[in-house]
């Protein structure tokens, strides 16, 4: 990798940690048969980011098909193997944040992808096959110490473009039960990323569950939103999204307008993460910290938390790493008491699904909502207006009252610093559970909620002792890595003026 290829990266607007190859020119075809054309390459231990290869796409192409192998020694002890991502860009270009120039990525689930004017492989945008330069990416996620010897086929074939692939995205609303709760899972992926779930076996899954909604969060993908329209319906409300899989961690960004890609391609020492979060914003969505503390490769979280809108605290059946994160998250919210800020992060918990027997639903989002529609479900989210149940066989309410006055979950309940105050929790669904009632503090009130179909408990303070309070129930039974289970959890009401 000489110095002109470091200039060549530099001139495309690429964050740090990648390179651009040599050009490879691809024949155009005069009797219009296929082209065919092997390449080969190598990627030291210690490598970048990313790595992109140059194509010379010929004018009269109407379908362009890619397969890729690597070599994937045994790896050292205490060391990782080889793992190679792959992905896509077009005659735009490659410039970081340019979402003109993307037109798919598979990361490390498939050994190859097509992309024609009519139909593409999930994960990839359907549309011609334009003359011009276009770049495979490659994703040396990890890398032996022996480095990565990796090939690639291209394909390219002739003649006229097919009819031109037709979106059918997702409605924006549902038939919802006007201000209601309503309960949905933010965080699933299907066969456009790394799921193995079709997207009808995901909304089935989802309407099996009872849930209302779904956010869709394939990784570094808009694909899946052209698809949604047949899947969704008057009981089911399908919200576009991504997972953003950086190297630094994942991102979730819900609520996309369809068809909006947000780049993955920076880590926390690029300085990239602001340029994004606002992007998403722009376009009415919201950023979510996914599973902070997850273990494998590149999934902790590095960036902060300064301008999300939620972290994910709960992912999947509950386990350490959860613990860890919620442990963590109560310590932004005595921050913002402490502060009285009205800015805090509120939290999320999503199944994070990918394939069976992982449960769509296990948990989701409880979210209070004037409707069943994408703008009003993002707000109660944005507000905190919500709680995170196990699955829809539980239901709960938590409220503070003083004399004339009550606030709910994600409010404030505005009352001098010595006013009595009754925190009041309600649960069905969790017969012989633990109950705990968290503050500022720590845990101040707990027991087991009483063996009847509807539980409630009780418990008084004053905004002097508590500047906030939260809910958790649990089961007392261990899992591999916790000593017992969450089964709900609300975000916290703040109290005191």
């Amino acid at each position: 990798m000489d110095r002109r290829q470091l200039l060549l990266t530099t001139a495309a607007g690429l964050a740090g940690g990648a390179v651009v190859l040599d050009p490879v020119a691809l024949p155009a075809s005069a009797e219009a048969t296929p082209v065919t054309r092997t390449i080969t390459g190598h990627i030291p231990y210690g490598a970048p980011d990313w790595v992109y290869v140059p194509l010379e796409i010929p004018a009269g192409v109407n379908r362009l098909t890619v397969e890729y192998t690597y070599d994937r020694p045994a790896a050292p002890a205490g060391q990782n193997g080889n793992a190679l991502d792959i992905g896509l860009f077009d005659e735009h270009g490659i410039a970081l944040g340019d979402e003109r120039g993307f037109r798919g990525w598979s990361g490390g689930f498939r050994t190859g992808f097509t992309v024609a004017a009519s139909d593409a492989t999930p994960g990839y945008l359907p549309g011609p096959i334009r003359r011009g330069t276009w770049h495979i990416i490659l994703g040396p996620y990890t890398v032996h110490p022996q480095g990565l010897h990796w090939t690639i086929t291209v394909r390219l074939e002739f003649g006229p473009d097919g009819p031109a692939f037709r979106p059918n995205p997702a409605p924006t609303r549902a038939t919802g039960r006007g201000a209601a709760w309503y309960r949905g899972d933010m965080h699933l992926h299907t066969v456009h990323s790394d799921g193995r779930r079709q997207p009808g076996e995901v909304a089935a899954a989802a309407r099996a569950g009872k849930l209302d909604f779904i956010v869709s969060t394939d990784h570094n993908t808009s694909s899946t939103a052209g698809v949604w329209g047949e899947f969704a319906g008057p009981d089911l409300l399908i919200i576009d999204g991504e997972e953003i899989t950086t190297r630094n961690g994942h991102y979730t960004a819900l609520g996309l307008p369809a068809g909006t890609w947000i780049d993955w391609r920076y880590r926390a020492t690029d300085g990239a993460l602001a340029r994004f979060v606002q992007q998403i914003h722009r376009a009415g969505g919201l950023a979510v910290a996914a599973h902070p503390l997850a273990t494998c490769v590149a999934c902790g979280w590095k960036f902060g938390y300064a301008g999300l809108d939620a972290v994910e605290v709960w992912n999947g059946p509950w386990t350490l790493d959860d613990e860890a994160v919620l442990a963590g998250w109560d310590n932004l919210l005595v921050a913002a008491a402490r502060e009285g800020r009205a800015d805090w992060i509120p939290a999320v918990g999503d199944s994070d699904a990918h394939s069976e027997p992982q449960v769509v639903g296990l948990p989701h989002n409880v979210v209070y909502a004037q409707g069943l529609d994408r703008r009003a479900i993002l707000d109660g989210v944005r507000a905190g207006r919500l709680w995170i149940a196990e699955s829809a066989a539980v239901d709960l309410s938590f409220d503070a009252t003083a004399p004339g006055r009550r606030a709910g979950i994600g409010e404030r309940l505005r009352v001098s610093d010595d006013t009595p105050v009754t925190v009041t929790l309600a649960v069905s669904g969790a017969a012989g559970c633990a109950f705990r009632i968290i503050t500022d503090q720590g845990q101040r009130c707990a027991g087991v909620l009483p063996e009847a179909a509807n539980a409630t408990v009780s418990w008084t303070t004053t905004p002097r002792n508590a500047r906030y309070v939260r809910a958790e129930v649990r089961r007392p039974q261990p899992t591999p890595t916790t000593a017992d289970q969450m089964v709900a959890l609300t975000n916290p009401i703040f109290l005191g003026a």
